[in-house]
């Protein structure tokens, strides 16, 4: 078994691009596997009192980019006591389940993933500038 794990460091694209499915912490790195249309698992689990804190203000009801950019759950979030090893391994069976058959789940998923990556890019001088425009004019 030990063959068949790498560990590699500082090199979560190369990462992202060998793998069909990630099992991932909130932050960032999902808007990377997003990036890359990878179905994933996101799992994250914060002290209680933070945690407590978080849920009182009741922001958003997603925690992970994805979800927050694209308004919806499009890929499952375990946090706090839901994040068991079962429940990452759960999800994550479905999502093998959906890649191997390439179901409407997957290729919903990777359409809404291509459209969110869209979505991102824009001319960012020209944003910039936009922005600095109306400051000045303000």
């Amino acid at each position: 078994m030990a063959d068949q794990v790498q560990l590699i460091t500082g090199q979560s694209h190369t990462a992202l691009a060998a793998c069909d499915l990630t099992l991932i912490a909130s932050g960032t790195a999902t808007l990377e596997a997003a990036l890359f249309k990878r179905p994933m698992v996101i799992a994250y689990n914060m002290s209680a009192m933070s945690w407590r804190l978080m849920r009182a203000k009741q922001l958003q009801p997603w925690v992970g980019l994805p979800n927050i950019l694209c308004g919806e759950f499009v890929v499952p979030e375990l946090l706090q006591d839901a994040a068991t090893p079962q429940a990452m391994a759960r999800e994550a069976l479905a999502w093998i389940e959906a890649i191997e058959k390439r179901s409407e789940r997957i290729q919903a998923l990777e359409h809404r993933f291509i459209e969110l990556h869209r979505s991102l890019q824009g001319d960012t001088s020209e944003l910039a500038a936009h922005a600095i425009e109306q400051v000045l004019q303000g």
